[in-house]
């Protein structure tokens, strides 16, 4: 008698069919032929693929907020949190559109959730706005992270850059005058900037809060 799959085994499955061919690949068929069994199996823990993807990012935010030093500030609290939701993303293809679309209640999401309104009600704000500027840096890093993984970096943009340069130079002089930022392609920096940004508006509330 076969002995019955376990659902962890399903979920690397299905990442390594992700990493082999994108969202797109993942289905519960392929998953199932490479375990060597019948969709049908599939569905005693998973019974449609969008739960498959839930499974799939809750286990990719395993080691996000996990280690966060106690009495650390806020601001370095929430910049480590987006920080380590970005390198989960990254450590996927297509992690961030993986975790797009999903509404779950695990520990994962509870604990992170939990560190990053805890990090800003001890800085006193209150909890709605706490819950929402947390969600909003998620939501930022994701999006961020989808654009990151979306960019081809194969030189196929070069032809693209040279048309933005020449209707920046001829009709949109504020692009032109920006022209340096279009054309150098550093998404480190512009992440830590953006989180940047965010970090400066709520300390702002903050200070208008106390």
């Amino acid at each position: 008698m076969r002995q019955a799959i376990a659902r962890d085994n399903i979920v690397d499955a299905a990442f390594r069919l992700l990493d082999e061919a994108g969202m797109e690949g993942v289905t519960l068929r392929k998953v199932a032929c490479s375990l060597g069994i019948r969709a049908p199996s599939l569905y005693w823990h998973f019974k449609s693929k969008q739960a498959l993807v839930d499974a799939m990012a809750d286990a990719m935010i395993v080691d996000v907020a996990r280690h966060i030093p106690e009495g650390q500030p806020w601001r370095q609290t929430l910049l480590q949190i987006a920080r380590e939701f970005r390198v989960a993303f990254k450590a996927r293809r297509d992690g961030a559109r993986v975790y797009a679309g999903t509404f779950i209640a695990t520990e994962n999401v509870l604990r992170v959730g939990e560190a990053s309104i805890v990090a800003l009600t001890n800085a006193g704000a209150p909890a709605s706005f706490a819950a929402t500027a947390a969600m909003d840096l998620v939501y930022y890093t994701m999006g961020f992270v989808i654009e990151e993984q979306s960019w081809p970096g194969d030189g196929s943009m070069e032809a693209l850059g040279e048309a933005f340069m020449a209707l920046a130079e001829q009709r949109f002089p504020h692009c032109w005058q920006a022209r340096e930022v279009w054309r150098e392609v550093d998404f480190d920096t512009r992440f830590e900037q953006g989180v940047g940004l965010m970090l400066d508006g709520i300390e702002q509330r903050l200070a208008r809060t106390s």
